[in-house]
């Protein structure tokens, strides 16, 4: 919640920030606290979504308590820049994927505007994976990742090897593919929107498509367990008439 309260990280004075989410019957509601601010997203009479901010303490955000033009004007800015930041993250969420020039820039080799070599990310490969589900975490989105906390997180997904000098090449290709930027006078990194969008595709496509199918249609696959899903029934319906239709041709023959 400090991207939508748009608060500074001081630690010593932080507070504390918290998201629920709850259901009542089938209508979804959603309420993030600062201190003693909070925004409540929910389904005015199940039919309009209605996002609203309520500001309990205005020096929470450094405004004075005086009735007067200015404060309530400060205040204003601070409700709608919550609620716009809010809802500008539940749309990026749907954002439709990116395009095919775009997917196939990533996963072929290119060269940049300025003639540099930009290193293929091919879809599926193991590290290619690791290192973009190293990137989504939330935890960068505020001070980003430098290319020590690179090295942790994709090792660990990665379940083998991977040192500094892998993580320089792979940042180098993700800056040059336009996946990731660097923050100025810095050695921490950010994604792009486009990187994350990209990341995203990928991670869901692999996690939620490619690897349960693939699990799903192979031939190992005890049958009783084959019987309870339709596209592991259909495959297996599709390799029986394809062999038989294959035999009798070669008797035929």
């Amino acid at each position: 919640m400090v991207l939508l309260f748009k608060r500074e990280r001081q630690p010593r004075k932080l507070g504390t920030f918290s998201t629920k989410v709850l259901t009542k019957g089938v209508d979804p509601q959603i309420s993030c606290s600062y201190k003693s601010s909070r925004i409540k997203q929910y389904l005015k009479e199940g039919r309009a979504l209605r996002t609203e901010t309520v500001i309990c303490n205005t020096r929470d955000f450094g405004i004075g308590r005086r009735v007067c033009a200015d404060n309530w004007r400060a205040l204003r800015a601070v409700g709608d820049s919550a609620n716009q930041r809010l809802c500008d993250a539940q749309a990026a969420d749907a954002a439709p994927a990116p395009d095919v020039v775009t997917l196939s820039q990533v996963t072929r080799p290119t060269k940049t505007s300025d003639g540099l070599h930009a290193p293929a990310l091919s879809f599926g490969d193991p590290r290619v994976m690791a290192l973009l589900a190293a990137l989504v975490g939330f935890s960068h989105v505020l001070v980003g990742f430098q290319n020590c906390q690179l090295v942790s997180l994709v090792a660990s997904l990665l379940d083998q090897p991977y040192g500094h000098r892998q993580a320089t090449y792979d940042l180098r290709r993700l800056r040059r593919k336009g996946l990731i930027y660097r923050d100025p006078n810095s050695q921490r990194y950010q994604l792009t929107p486009v990187g994350r969008a990209v990341a995203v595709l990928f991670l869901k496509a692999y996690g939620r498509v490619l690897s349960p199918g693939l699990a799903i249609l192979d031939p190992a696959l005890p049958a009783e367990i084959a019987a309870r899903t339709p596209l592991a029934i259909a495959w297996r319906t599709l390799n029986n008439a394809l062999d038989n239709f294959i035999d009798e041709q070669l008797i035929a023959a």
